[in-house]
């Protein structure tokens, strides 16, 4: 290592990630079934603009010609979610065979380019019969999910070595069905308690599953998105708010994963809210994972708010902080997450499963996207992990969110986040200045903190 060079362990792992809803479109095609996502977009003020996910970037037709982008782009890993309705149009019952054949040929695709699979099961798009039967709020949904993975491990097991349960259950539970801006658009936060405890029950049956179909050793995990919580002032109550609010959106996922159990703090909390947990539930979500997933984009600046329901607390924004469009751009707060992870949990293995900005971006007059700002966000989050490993924290990957602009969820086609442009008129693809500079970086195996420095000062 130099001075203005970071070099990275030689097995390394980069890659890029997508989800199914937020690409793939073709929405009715092949026998795929309703998600409640297709659901949610068609309800009036739910969705920017009212985009849907119906076409989104229409990977689903241009899926090898994706394939032969990410591999031009020298990226060695694709993480990519699979659509629960295109195996299982209702969420149970028969397979449909044109859906699991796509992800067939995706997969086929990718290893002909040395590209590694990372397959995530779920990907928030759950079967829109299924939530007509109570969705995640209901057990049941825990043991379908179980079904599934066990369908796709069948098929895809002999291939893929690196398995992700759920991504984000954190969104699924508390977005989803507690303030009501994500699918299925609940707000109550019983069924945002019972769908966090169904979610986590149905990681660990498939965990189980995944081993039990797969007949050679492979990689199973869970995703999660973590922030690092800190409070607006040193007061006593800001601080109560920043633990309240870190025991629901980290704690609340992580104890029950890595260490077999809820929080007490939480469990006081919600008290009789929280639901009713059966016998074996814990051991369940405890089955031993090979790696944890972490997601990060933020932190979180808590503080107490005696008018805020329950929780009494509430998330600011601080002055004379950078901001993208959507959130504070704070990358010492990956070292602090994957610190903190280590420190705590010791899972075996930590992989950064997400990571990126949403920031304006177009084509200039050349043709070119100049989306200085992506790289020096990513390059500046790469640096604190690459302190991270320093610091003896048993990272091996790192994502990037994502490989090409998408559907944003609630924020529809505003939000740009790629790596590469789509237009969503033409559909084609522009890379962005970003694409080819974290191509550079995996080549390398390391960052040269010397490149982009005209357009930002190290």
């Amino acid at each position: 290592m130099t001075h203005n060079r970071l070099d990275f362990p030689p097995d390394f792992i980069w890659g890029v990630a997508t989800s199914a809803y937020q690409i793939e479109g073709a929405w009715n095609e092949d026998g795929r079934g309703l998600s409640i996502w297709d659901t949610f977009c068609r309800q009036p003020g739910k969705i920017r603009n009212g985009d849907t996910g119906d076409v989104a970037a229409d990977h689903y037709h241009r899926m090898p010609a994706d394939v032969q982008l990410i591999g031009d782009l020298n990226i060695p890993a694709y993480r990519f979610s699979i659509a629960w309705s295109r195996i299982q149009p209702d969420g149970k019952g028969k397979v449909n065979a044109p859906g699991l054949d796509f992800y067939d040929r995706l997969v086929d695709n990718l290893l002909a380019r040395k590209i590694q699979p990372f397959v995530t099961l779920y990907h928030w798009d759950l079967p829109q019969v299924l939530q007509d039967e109570g969705g995640w709020t209901k057990r049941i949904t825990a043991l379908r999910f179980a079904e599934y993975a066990q369908i796709v491990a069948q098929r895809l097991g002999d291939r893929v070595n690196y398995w992700i349960t759920h991504n984000e259950p954190f969104v699924t539970a508390m977005a989803g069905h507690y303030t009501g801006e994500h699918a299925p658009g609940k707000r109550d936060l019983t069924a945002a308690l019972q769908a966090a405890h169904h979610l986590l029950l149905s990681h660990g049956l498939s965990v189980q599953v995944i081993r039990s179909q797969v007949q050679r050793p492979v990689n199973v995990g869970i995703t999660l998105n973590l922030t690092t919580v800190h409070p607006a002032s040193d007061s006593q109550a800001d601080h109560a708010a920043a633990l309240r609010y870190d025991g629901i959106q980290n704690r609340l996922f992580l104890d029950p994963v890595l260490r077999g159990r809820y929080p007490e703090d939480m469990l006081n909390l919600f008290g009789p809210l929280f639901p009713q947990i059966q016998p074996n539930d814990m051991e369940i979500i405890h089955t031993p994972l090979d790696f944890l997933g972490a997601n990060y984009y933020n932190r979180t600046i808590i503080r107490h708010d005696p008018d805020y329901p329950l929780v009494n607390l509430q998330e600011i924004h601080l002055e004379g902080r950078e901001y993208s469009q959507m959130w504070e751009i704070y990358p010492e707060g990956i070292y602090e997450v994957l610190v903190r992870l280590w420190n705590e949990y010791h899972p075996p293995k930590i992989y950064i499963t997400e990571n990126g900005i949403a920031v304006p971006d177009g084509l200039d007059a050349d043709g070119r996207i100049r989306d200085y700002r992506r790289i020096r966000f990513i390059r500046d989050h790469i640096a604190e992990c690459h302190r991270a490993i320093q610091a003896g924290v048993p990272l091996h990957g790192y994502f990037v969110w994502s490989l090409m602009d998408n559907f944003e969820w609630a924020w529809g086609y505003d939000m740009r986040f790629g790596l590469v442009y789509v237009d969503f008129k033409t559909l084609q693809r522009t890379v962005k200045e970003s694409g080819r500079w974290y191509s550079q970086v995996i080549r390398q195996n390391g960052l040269d903190l010397n490149i982009g420095a005209p357009y930002f000062p190290c």
